[in-house]
């Protein structure tokens, strides 16, 4: 096939073309041949917005820009306008896209649906052109996401075994390998017996149960390292591949931020259990600062919800321009119907609502955690002879530190473990009727009928890990925080928070710019049959 234009070669062509000024052309399948065609009343007297150029020597492998995008015509080249005298021009001026350099066959669907509309309307493009971001993308959000609920797990058995003031110095590469040898063990062991802890509580520790408590922090720390490396290492290479597009790098790049950032609250929350004048403030027993605590914990929490959402976020718009549904759904235009009805953004609202209460409910279980305040009050749903303790011990005037005690309420509410405790449990129960509410309002047969069978899945999923969640709670609280309770009940508040996100990213609508694309080209497969 010649690569040369047909209206720069062809003379009798070019000619009809000259002679026929009062009807827009457009191309004719994928040949790159322009024709006159009758002008309807809703056709527009402008070309395409791929217009024409003829290389002198097209080169095969060369990399075209989206159609209607302006770039200058390079070496070689020159757009279809040049072919004709001045005097014919004029019927080409209207065109936005007049200089647009575009491939020299375009296909037929994407030319006769430029031909269609009017020079101001913009054509969407095609979803291989599309700014998308590639599916081995959320695969490696996924495993970031993973390991991020391991070091959790891990952080919280750190925390639990009395072990995260064990490693009293930060060193970022010295610090990878563990002690080696019975000098490198003495040495570390030596540099503890000089802490608040050792001290106040640990003297009877032995060189072997310092060693046990070591490797859990050890262990903590060079996960973290791992994940940091894990996130960082592949970026350049989907950047420099254009395998992300722009918004999800600068969502790689917020992630990416509260990675480092974590590394750097961790050693500041374990500095408040080193320091002495810390330690004195939090009443003369060394453990970490609650206020740190959970904030250490709130920020792996947040990771680990962007890794999930941005995830599901990237495999939901690349499956859409495939021609699939989403979260059940049959079609991509049923799909966006569906996504767009008042019920589903009801029930979005509700979704989000309900993971932020889960967050905050996890939030104050961190306080609950460093203040130790799952230690009194071992029993359920009492607290003493009542639902709730004494008021004297909710609002205690002694933690207030301000003369006028206006610090009182939220001094009791976050340094009180009376009152650490009893905000817990509000909130949990709070939280659990919140989901049990959910479910019932979404099984509602008005309801059910409009939702996607995926989220009414992963909402009953929510319900059933709930009641697990409170069943741990109220066992860890009972049994006076076993270990292996413990740990698998802030597990647990992980999982909770999983399904909540999956929820929500369920119905999540897709950008405006793949919901043009979807309705343009799937719109005709989802049209009745005339038979």
């Amino acid at each position: 096939m010649a690569t040369r234009s047909v209206l720069a070669s062809t003379t009798p062509l070019r000619q009809l073309l000259l002679k026929s000024t009062n009807a827009p052309c457009r191309p004719l399948g994928s040949l790159g041949l322009v024709t006159p065609v009758a002008a309807g009343p809703t056709q527009s007297r402008s070309l395409s917005s791929a217009a024409f150029f003829t290389p002198a020597r097209f080169p095969s492998n060369l990399i075209l820009p989206p159609t209607g995008r302006p770039l200058t015509a390079p070496k070689g080249y020159f757009t279809s306008s040049t072919l004709l005298p001045p005097s014919r021009r004029s019927f080409f001026s209207s065109s936005a896209t007049l200089n647009t350099i575009a491939p020299p066959f375009p296909s037929t669907a994407s030319t006769n649906a430029a031909a269609s509309g009017s020079a101001s309307q913009s054509v969407p493009p095609p979803p291989n052109e599309l700014p998308l971001t590639r599916p081995e993308v959320a695969k490696y959000l996924a495993v970031i996401a993973g390991m991020v609920f391991a070091i959790v797990v891990v952080g919280g058995m750190t925390r639990l075994t009395e072990s995260g003031l064990s490693i009293t110095e930060w060193n970022l590469v010295t610090g990878v390998l563990p002690p080696l040898g019975v000098t490198g063990w003495e040495s570390e062991f030596e540099k503890y017996r000089k802490t608040p802890e050792w001290r106040l509580q640990n003297q009877h520790i032995t060189l072997s149960e310092f060693k046990s408590i070591y490797l859990w922090e050890w262990s903590h720390r060079i996960l973290g390292r791992v994940i940091g490396l894990a996130f960082i290492l592949p970026i350049p290479y989907f950047v420099l591949r254009r395998r992300v597009s722009s918004k999800v790098t600068a969502q790689l790049l917020g992630l990416g931020t509260l990675i480092g950032g974590q590394g750097a609250l961790g050693w500041y929350m374990v500095k408040s259990g080193l320091d002495e004048k810390s330690v004195q403030e939090l009443g003369g027993i060394a453990r970490v600062s609650q206020y740190r605590l959970a904030a250490h914990l709130g920020m792996a929490f947040a990771v680990y919800a962007g890794c999930v959402r941005v995830a599901m976020a990237i495999g939901r718009d690349w499956k859409i321009t495939r021609g699939k549904g989403l979260a059940g759904w049959e079609s991509p235009i049923k799909t966006l119907e569906g996504l767009n009805s008042q019920t589903v953004g009801r029930v979005r609202v509700l979704v989000n609502a309900l993971t932020g209460l889960i967050f905050l409910t996890a939030l104050s279980g961190a306080f609950v955690a460093g203040l130790d305040a799952g230690l009194i009050y071992n029993e359920f749903p009492y607290m003493g002879e009542h639902i709730h303790p004494p008021k004297t011990e909710l609002m205690d005037p002694r933690y207030a530190r301000k003369e006028d005690k206006s610090d009182k309420w939220w001094r009791n509410m976050l340094e009180n473990p009376v009152t650490a405790q009893f905000d817990h449990r509000v909130l949990a129960m709070t939280t659990f009727a919140s989901i049990v509410s959910l479910f019932l309002f979404v099984r509602r047969p008005s309801v059910r009928s409009q939702l996607p069978p995926t989220t009414l899945r992963l909402i009953k999923g929510t319900m059933h890990m709930s009641i697990l969640q409170v069943a741990l709670g109220i066992s860890t609280l009972v049994y006076l925080v076993p270990i292996h309770l413990a740990a698998t009940h802030q597990a647990g508040s992980l999982v909770l928070l999983t399904l909540a996100v999956a929820s929500g990213a369920s119905l999540r609508r897709p950008n405006a710019a793949i919901r043009q694309v979807v309705r343009t080209k799937f719109a005709a497969q989802s049209a009745p049959k005339i038979h």
